[in-house]
């Protein structure tokens, strides 16, 4: 089953998310629009912190050199992106497929990264964080999810834990906690190893 990570914001911990899966179930990665970092990428961030021989890291479709919104990214450098062109990798593994941003950030005119999940037909993993407005980003984002009929598998609470703001989160959703990522002091390939050792994931 391929699987689209998607955030209530931009920077709320996606590929921290992804790299746990591919590490614990094995799954593929890819990251069909990468914008700005060329140099170290959402790709390079899962390739060097998983362990699992099974994870392998797809193509992917867009790399942009501005760290911006992908639109204006492609704009700059006279490149449309178009859902026609991302393609989904050809493998006989199960898929994790990162957004670039939040479900409404656009990748084109008249072309959301929600669109893209609701093109390639991909259930939902929605990743939140605990900081101020979040409760309201995170309902935001599922509203927006039920409103389109895509399916959501679970919700991914990443960083410090509030457990005021998560309780509200999962009783308002009714959606399945599907794990809760620590904030890491390091990041490397023992600590995903070792946490995703710890869980359990039911997707």
């Amino acid at each position: 089953m391929n699987i689209a990570i998607a955030g209530i914001h931009t920077g709320i911990g996606k590929t921290v998310c992804s790299a746990i899966i591919c590490q614990k179930l094995g799954y593929d990665y890819f990251k069909p629009v990468q914008a700005g970092e060329l140099d170290n990428t959402d790709s390079m961030f899962v390739k060097r912190n998983v362990s699992n021989p099974a994870c392998i890291i797809q193509e992917e479709s867009y790399k942009l050199k501005t760290a911006s919104s992908p639109h204006f990214a492609a704009e700059l450098e006279g490149i449309k992106i178009e859902k026609e062109n991302i393609v989904l990798p050809s493998t006989k593994n199960n898929l994790i497929v990162e957004t670039a941003g939040g479900l409404m950030s656009p990748l084109a005119k008249d072309f959301l990264n929600i669109d893209l999940i609701q093109y390639f037909e991909l259930p939902v993993v929605l990743v939140s964080n605990n900081y101020l407005g979040s409760i309201n980003h995170t309902l935001l984002s599922y509203s927006l999810l039920r409103a389109r009929k895509i399916k959501i598998n679970g919700i991914v609470f990443n960083g410090p834990k509030n457990e005021a703001s998560e309780s509200y989160i999962l009783q308002y959703t009714k959606l399945p906690l599907l794990f809760s990522v620590p904030q890491f002091e390091v990041i490397n390939k023992d600590t995903i190893r070792e946490f995703a050792e710890s869980i359990s994931i039911n997707l």
